[in-house]
């Protein structure tokens, strides 16, 4: 204790050591209970809630393909189109996180964490419920949005053809690629999810940041490329069946396991050593404004 105290600089306040304490991020042990308790919550939520919540997100993603089209439609042809238009990429999870709807993806990590620390029968149910009622809730607005987008008269022929654009770069993947693809954009979208209760101040930096990369590596995710897929499929350009079995069975795959397999299993190993502490301990360690939030 007194050699800790020793590296201390002299002369500070109590005021000024405490100040000093609550600039400290969060240990990945508080990150761990935060996201915990946030899956626990979510997993606690009526089916009605749950549903809702989900097609308001699949329906708000369809900002993504808008933003991405617009975006495309009034850029010249080339290289530096992609590298301004990606930005578009993440009008829908803005959106959709800032307003607290129910993304899939963001579920691979947060409805997991409970379900590792206390791996039951009962909590698996759980999972899997809550997994199912929000995937078709997603899926479910993201076709509708897609078929607005396409029939009714809302932008012009240039816009619309940067639409089928954007779906038909997605569809030039095998479904090799969709899969591996698909697990680099679920362990990104969890890392999103991990940083941001530490960062609540840079939140919006943190979501337009991780999926412009995903948008820059044409990353695949089951949500916004139900958008730009659908949208094909509305236009008579794929089938139903390429739809499902090219694009959304491969790319959900590879989401699970980048999101719970591997960055949630790797998470959690972490925080194994910190384990013996009481949850409301560890949210007790956490920023300021992540305890404020809780």
């Amino acid at each position: 204790m007194n050699d800790e105290h020793s590296t201390k600089t002299p002369g500070l306040s109590a005021d000024e050591e405490q100040e000093i304490d609550e600039s400290q991020p969060p240990r990945a042990a508080v990150l761990h209970e935060i996201i915990r308790a946030q899956g626990d919550q979510e997993l606690e939520r009526t089916l009605a809630a749950l549903w809702w919540s989900a097609l308001a997100a699949g329906l708000t993603m369809g900002l993504s393909l808008m933003a991405m089209g617009l975006l495309y439609s009034r850029l010249p042809d080339g290289e530096t189109a992609q590298v301004i238009a990606s930005f578009g990429y993440s009008a829908g999870f803005l959106a959709v996180i800032l307003a607290r709807q129910q993304l899939f993806t963001e579920n691979t990590l947060t409805a997991v964490l409970p379900i590792m620390t206390t791996p039951t029968l009962a909590n698996l149910g759980r999972l899997l419920r809550l997994w199912g009622v929000v995937l078709l809730g997603n899926l479910a607005g993201t076709l509708l949005v897609a078929w607005v987008m396409l029939e009714l008269p809302i932008f012009d022929t240039k816009t619309d053809l940067a639409f089928l654009d954007v779906g038909r770069k997605v569809m030039e993947n095998d479904i090799g690629q969709m899969f591996a693809k698909g697990i680099i954009s679920g362990w990104m979208i969890a890392t999103m999810v991990w940083m941001i209760p530490s960062m609540e101040h840079a939140k919006i930096g943190i979501i337009v940041l991780i999926t412009y990369l995903m948008a820059l590596g044409d990353f695949t995710h089951i949500v916004v490329g139900s958008v730009e897929v659908s949208y094909l499929v509305w236009a008579g350009e794929e089938t139903w069946s390429t739809f499902w079995l090219h694009f959304a069975l491969p790319t959900l795959a590879g989401n699970i396991i980048g999101g719970s397999f591997i960055f949630a299993i790797i998470s959690h190993a972490q925080v194994r050593s910190d384990s013996g502490k009481a949850p409301s301990k560890l949210l007790d360690e956490a920023h300021p404004s992540t305890r404020k939030k809780h």
